[in-house]
């Protein structure tokens, strides 16, 4: 059987807020298009552009920068790399010239208002996130494809399952929670050694932990810069930023001049629930913070949920002696393999699943992780993630205008503390005595998220989007 076979660096993926499936998804898949144009030699051919959003992608496709990331995706330009000052400037040049460079090297006319449409009422049957892309050659010929960005900046073209690329042989296939636990009992092995056993199948242990490693410094440099950044975040709302007033009241006068001092200027503050339960919520706020302001951050395993795991990473780094290299990459294995049997099982996407996918996702993978790192076995481990959740099922998608930043900002600190609350929990009890496992609540989720109302699927039709009594741009 062709099954989806998901590395870590599917999993966690460096790019660009404010969301995985309607900011680096839709990058993906202009890149992918333009390649696309190349493969064919007919980039070089086109005269015009005309890209079309549908569902989900069309009615918060602004807030959310869609027109952005598929413009920038359009020029070449890639979102581990591309500069985040840039960004404005590229997009006004590109609207206030009318021109695109696709691929890079051929300038045609593009009209902001006409070459990119929004169809908020129309949807497409395999996912609510759909783009089309037209291109119109100087022969009079055209050459289309329409993509879906399923979540986590997971892209499917149309007439492709998902499942497409290379098989590879892993020593230890995983498909559902029961095939990863057999494995881990039958070998003894723990859950981030059968991930970096199978991660072999693709490349070197060394390389895999230089590339979890870099990932890392991604997240670590965000909660960072998050954490010192003040003022409001874009898109009209007129939302503070708090993460840098939190860090500066709970730092006092103890001084750092890099993120190796600071962590050590935090430790020196003690480890009080108060002072650690406010720690916790100021990395997720400054990751957040960061995705929802164009920042650059690590999909885990999407945009809108960046910030509840390095939040838990940096609660183990800070107040669980957790700062060894070593420890970074079993956090992160362990935690991607919990991301990949929800998005095997269910879904990692709001626009099919709701919040559940996205926080409540993120939050069981923390939940496994910092088990696993603190001492937890196999089934603790597992456990702790049917707990986080179990406690997440039913979680909404209804952004305010559209933006990830009400509700969704806070909602990281929930899932943060959620998935610390599970681990403790996990740590304490005795996983022969549980009555719900971890393949029950993947099953439950995706039933939930099949039940749920798409109004509460990230298309702020409904939720706290449609009941707070506040002037919103249209979006």
């Amino acid at each position: 059987m062709h099954r989806e076979q998901i590395s870590v660096f599917d999993i966690f993926k460096i790019g660009i807020g404010p969301s995985s499936s309607h900011t680096l998804g839709p990058w993906r898949a202009a890149q992918q298009f333009t390649d696309a144009l190349s493969a064919k030699g007919i980039l070089h051919e086109v005269e015009q552009i005309k890209i079309l959003l549908y569902g989900s992608l069309a009615k918060t496709g602004v807030g959310h920068g869609t027109d952005i990331a598929i413009l920038l995706g359009m020029t070449g330009a890639d979102p581990v790399t591309f500069d985040v000052n840039a960004i404005d400037s590229t997009i006004l040049a590109i609207k206030n010239d009318q021109q695109l460079l696709i691929g890079g090297l051929n300038n045609i006319d593009f009209n902001y208002s006409e070459d990119l449409v929004f169809l908020y009422n129309e949807s497409l049957p395999f996912h609510p996130n759909a783009v089309t892309f037209q291109a119109f050659l100087r022969s009079g010929k055209a050459f289309s494809e329409t993509y879906y960005s399923v979540g986590g900046g997971f892209v499917v073209k149309e007439g492709e399952s998902g499942n497409d690329k290379e098989q590879v042989d892993l020593p230890f296939p995983v498909e559902v929670a029961g095939d990863l636990l057999h494995w881990c009992l039958t070998t003894g092995l723990k859950v981030s050694e059968v991930v970096m056993e199978n991660e072999l199948a693709w490349r070197t242990e060394a390389e895999t932990k230089k590339g979890i490693l870099k990932h890392f410094k991604v997240m670590e440099e965000c909660t960072f810069r998050g954490c010192h950044t003040g003022g409001f975040l874009p898109g009209g709302l007129n939302v503070g930023r708090r993460a840098a007033a939190l860090n500066k009241r709970l730092i006092g006068n103890r001084p750092y001049t890099d993120y190796t001092s600071w962590i050590a200027a935090i430790r020196e503050g003690g480890n009080s629930f108060n002072y650690t339960l406010d720690w916790v919520s100021c990395f997720a706020l400054a990751v957040n913070e960061e995705n929802a302001s164009f920042g650059r951050v690590v999909t885990a395993p999407t945009n809108g949920a960046a910030g509840v795991i390095p939040a838990v990473l940096q609660y183990y780094i800070a107040f669980c002696d957790g700062f060894q290299e070593e420890k970074i990459i079993q956090f992160v294995a362990c935690a991607s393999e919990i991301g990949s049997i929800f998005k095997k099982g269910a879904t990692i996407s709001a626009a099919m699943g709701g919040c559940q996918a996205e926080i409540g996702v993120s939050s069981a993978m923390a939940a496994a992780a910092l088990t696993e790192c603190l001492g937890g076995s196999q089934r603790q481990v597992m456990m702790a993630a049917e707990i986080a959740m179990e406690h997440h099922l039913g979680l909404t998608c209804d952004p305010i205008g559209g933006l990830v930043q009400i509700p969704c900002i806070e909602r990281n600190t929930m899932g943060a503390i959620k998935a610390i609350t599970a681990s403790q929990l996990a740590l304490q009890s005795n996983p022969d005595k549980a009555k719900v496992s971890l393949g029950a609540v993947v099953n439950t989720m995706w039933e939930t998220a099949l039940d749920m109302n798409s109004k509460y699927k990230e298309t702020s039709d409904g939720g706290l989007a449609t009941n707070i009594p506040i002037s919103l741009p249209e979006c």
